[in-house]
């Protein structure tokens, strides 16, 4: 069987599963896993502009440093689920909620 090219697919699910391998497959479980990541950062930056603050301003308001906004946001490092929820309901003044599907 000939092994399907990026440009072959016709969904972007198809592409995935080209690149990455199916769902449950560890190369795409990873890729997954940073996709996340990159989703919560992208949220915590761009509510953080909405706010009209600088990273060191948010860290100044959770008692952190500037540099870890930084990697928050860069999607740099792990976040637990109770710093999430300061960051945006303290620090932003946002309520947060979680769906596990």
């Amino acid at each position: 069987m000939k092994k399907k090219n990026l440009k072959d697919a016709r969904s972007f699910d198809e592409l995935l599963n080209i690149k990455y391998g199916n769902v449950g497959e560890a190369k795409r479980d990873k890729f997954e896993e940073k996709a996340q990541y990159f989703v919560i950062s992208t949220m915590l930056k761009e509510a953080r502009l909405e706010a009209h603050m600088t990273q060191e301003d948010l860290a100044e308001k959770l008692g952190t440093k500037k540099s870890y906004i930084s990697r928050l946001e860069n999607g740099k490092c792990d976040i637990q689920l109770s710093t999430l929820y300061r960051i945006f309901e303290f620090g932003l003044g946002r309520r947060i909620n979680l769906l596990i599907a």
